[in-house]
């Protein structure tokens, strides 16, 4: 029997006064002279807005929020740029000005794709090379696979009290059809050039030399995940062999095997950042963005989460996070979809 819980309506009664009221306030500005904007605009440029401190030298909070993605995010109303783009185009505009001395690495993330994962390592990478920047980690709830792949190139790595990171492997996800299919008797066949051009096709069961093939692939990835946590962190072969299970940690575990190198909180991370940049107590917090916001800090993630993917028209609850991703490789938590 279909579960119904499990296929809501994404509009359904109890969101008809919030659509209305909508509604009404945007035939109100279209016949007032006074423009509001509801939606903020992702292509207006960047623009630096300073979240505490006066003197001398900057400290860019720089955020990681949500799956790690090159896919571009999509809502009912229009399009934005994916976390990727949002990403470099921050590490990009920070480049070119000389005063900051230090990036605050805010990640919350359980991690993404293999490649965009990647791309924000190496990106940062090059950041670090070219301008001597200094740059300090600061976890929040997870940063986990991808999450802590994305936190090797630093230099300082505080998890909060209650952070889970680790995670440190790869997966490959995609769907299988050919259960479904057989159910509803539906056939479907590809005439192909090579015996593995269809390999992992979600319409009929992977060989065993298919499986041999692919768990090669995520193995090939997994130690280059490896390597990287062997070159930016001194860990020793007991605590590197735990690691390798891929199994993720709470933040009192990731101190002692050496995945972080400190328990505090962001303003603790923030003091440690001015520390090694050589900035004053009251060095200038700085923040891109492309909207003011009222009362802004630190925990804004407003302009920042991208996790991608397209609006689910049938409320999956749980299920919503695994329907939108792509088949692919990932370094990601799959605990952590429905987060």
């Amino acid at each position: 029997m279909q579960n119904k819980s499990l296929l809501k309506p994404v509009f359904q009664q109890s969101h008809y006064p919030l659509l209305t009221a909508l509604a009404l306030l945007l035939l109100i500005v279209g016949c007032g002279p006074t423009k509001i904007n509801l939606f903020v605009d992702d292509t207006e440029p960047l623009r630096e807005f300073t979240l505490q401190g006066k003197e001398e030298g900057k400290i860019l909070l720089l955020p990681v929020n949500g799956e790690i993605s090159d896919s571009e995010r999509e809502g009912y109303f229009k399009k934005g740029p994916s976390m990727l783009q949002e990403f470099v185009s921050q590490l990009r505009k920070a480049e070119k000005d000389k005063d900051i001395k230090a990036i605050l690495l805010k990640v919350d993330s359980p991690g993404g794709t293999v490649t965009a994962s990647d791309i924000i390592y190496n990106e940062l990478m090059r950041y670090k090379q070219k301008t001597g920047v200094k740059i300090v980690v600061s976890m929040m709830d997870m940063a986990t696979s991808g999450g802590y792949y994305v936190s090797l190139p630093a230099d300082y790595i505080m998890a909060h009290p209650s952070t889970v990171t680790g995670s440190v492997g790869a997966l490959f996800f995609h769907f299988e059809l050919y259960g479904l299919m057989d159910k509803i008797g539906v056939g479907a066949g590809f005439y192909k050039s090579g015996k593995n051009k269809d390999m992992n096709s979600p319409l009929r069961e992977a060989t065993e030399e298919e499986k041999a093939l692919l768990n090669n692939i995520i193995n090939s990835m997994a130690g280059r995940f490896v390597s990287l946590v062997e070159k930016h962190r001194k860990l020793t072969p007991a605590a590197l062999e735990e690691i390798k299970t891929a199994r993720f940690f709470v933040a009192d575990d990731a101190l002692k095997l050496g995945l972080v190198d400190e328990i505090g909180y962001m303003d603790n991370a923030l003091e440690h950042a001015r520390k090694i940049a050589g900035l004053g107590k009251d060095s200038q917090l700085i923040v891109y963005r492309r909207s003011v916001y009222p009362n802004d800090n630190v925990y804004n993630t407003t302009m920042n989460d991208y996790p991608g993917g397209k609006p689910a028209l049938v409320d999956l609850g749980p299920l919503n996070p695994a329907a939108q991703m792509r088949a692919g490789f990932y370094y990601i938590w799959p605990g952590a979809l429905g987060h």
